[in-house]
């Protein structure tokens, strides 16, 4: 594996350590921030108003740009460097989080949690880079390693730190300071980032903002009339939106094809799709987080809209999804997916789908006002099988690829990652609202799950076409233990 270091020799370079602390902060603050404002969701729009959609859009504005921005991120950072790269979109987060936390109406809260998404989209994809410019040999596997650990604290802390941060109302700001508390985060990683080293691509690609455009656009029109579902019937314009983005997204898969057969840069690496198990991947990532996330948003939603319970509760509620989720992933890769190799990835689906029966029957059992004290048992199942799944996933999705695939697959599975968690929201919201404004957000969320259980059943079924050999970590392609790793896990 040739690596680019446009510096001194890693080994000679004496600031590695605290630059990593730069970057697994910046990782941190990503994934802190798409679930701090879950919780925070109910306070906002209380306080600036909105439609229930507007709950939704407070979600999506963020994961949607992100999603769709994350390749052309990587791409400017082979072209402009890593660190320049790194720093410009840690400045954009930290003005975005500002403006986020002074907004004072609905559509500018919306508008700067796009552009937050979209600033991350240029932090994510450098650190890989970044790391493997300051490190070698075990040090660069220590380095790599420490990335899962960081993102399952942060993904323990966000619910709980967004509903006690809700809840404390520090001076007056409610809602604002889960905003704000990204400032010190920001403030420190661009304090550290001098210490980063700079690096390009070897060879270094052009951009392509057709089809970035035409990404950007299929998706948007496929997504936007779904979450305006949530507060009415779809329209005759809202199909025809659906019906243009879709000739978007084929449009835009004619195009990447024609640029590769140019020999032109492209967004995504065309070959992928010669193997029969990627494109079931990319549908079962889509799938898979519709569900976790669209799930996590919807239980929050109904412990403050439905049962009546503060942020802080509401938070706290999410303690044994995201704990569990943490103990297991770890578990999951250091011990079962070695020995155990694809079952494991069936495994963690089917404990998800327990815990979905599981809150589905808690829901039914419960008083609608009160508070579900068994719910957090089948929160912490569920998270047992999110955790389960993911390590065995990825590495299953990595295994058939190409040594030159390695980086173009795991850049699409984090972006299909993200259009699932945006998707998750805008249907399962959609369920929930339409459910709740009808009168009954009791029989709502037990509705949202069952449509959370059968979207968790077509993940299952498209898992199963990603068949071939047992995939062990040892047998991945050189490199791609390493994508792996850049994935939000």
């Amino acid at each position: 594996m040739s690596v680019h270091v446009s510096s001194p020799p890693r080994a000679a370079y004496r600031w590695r350590w605290v630059a990593l602390a730069a970057l697994l902060l910046a990782e941190a603050m990503n994934l802190l921030d798409s679930t701090i404002v879950q919780v925070a969701t109910p306070a906002i729009r209380a306080d600036l108003g909105g439609s229930g959609s507007d709950m939704q859009w407070f979600s999506t504005a963020y994961t949607l740009p992100f999603a769709l921005l994350l390749i052309t991120g990587g791409r400017l950072g082979d072209i402009a460097g890593r660190r320049l790269v790194f720093r410009i979109g840690v400045a954009g987060f930290l003005a975005a989080s500002l403006a986020c936390a002074l907004a004072d109406s609905v559509g500018a809260l919306i508008c700067f949690r796009a552009v937050q998404g979209a600033a991350a989209a240029a932090i994510i994809p450098q650190t890989i880079g970044l790391i493997r410019a300051m490190f070698d040999g075990e040090e660069m596997s220590k380095a790599l390693g420490s990335i899962g650990p960081v993102m399952g604290l942060a993904a323990v802390c966000g619910p709980i730190l967004g509903g006690v941060l809700t809840q404390a109302d520090l001076f007056g700001s409610s809602w604002r300071s889960t905003f704000l508390v990204n400032v010190p985060l920001c403030v420190a990683v661009l304090a550290v980032a001098p210490t980063l080293i700079e690096d390009h691509a070897p060879r270094r690609p052009s951009l392509d903002p057709t089809g970035t455009a035409l990404a950007m656009l299929g998706t948007a029109l496929i997504v936007y009339p779904l979450i305006g579902a949530g507060t009415a019937h779809v329209s005759t314009g809202n199909w025809v939106a659906i019906g243009i983005g879709l000739a978007a997204v084929f449009g835009f898969g004619l195009q990447q094809r024609r640029r590769a057969r140019l020999g032109r840069s492209s967004l995504v690496e065309t070959s992928l799709f010669a193997h029969r198990a990627f494109p079931a991947a990319l549908m079962t990532s889509t799938l898979f987080f519709a569900v976790t996330t669209g799930l996590m948003f919807v239980v929050v939603l109904h412990l403050q809209l439905g049962v009546g319970a503060d942020a802080r509760t509401a938070g706290l509620t999410m303690t044994p999804w995201s704990v569990c989720l943490a103990v297991s992933s770890w578990v999951a890769g250091a011990y079962l997916v070695p020995r155990y190799g694809r079952r494991v990835m069936f495994a963690g689906l089917a404990t998800l789908g327990v815990g979905i029966v599981a809150a589905i029957a808690v829901y039914h059992a419960a008083s609608p006002m009160a508070y579900l004290t068994p719910l957090l048992g089948a929160l912490g199942v569920a998270g047992l099988g999110v955790g389960v799944f993911t390590p065995s996933f990825f590495t299953a999705a990595l295994k058939p690829l190409k040594p030159q695939e390695i980086g173009s697959a795991a850049g699409l599975l984090n972006a299909v990652q993200q259009l699932g968690a945006t998707l998750g929201v805008a249907v399962l919201g959609s369920v929930y609202l339409n459910g709740s404004t009808a009168g009954s957000p009791g029989g709502a969320i037990q509705v949202t799950c069952c449509v959370a259980g059968g979207l968790l059943v077509a993940s299952f079924l498209s898992a199963a076409l990603m068949t071939g050999a047992e995939p062990q970590l040892q047998d991945l392609h050189p490199g791609s233990k390493d994508a792996l790793l850049d994935l939000d896990l």
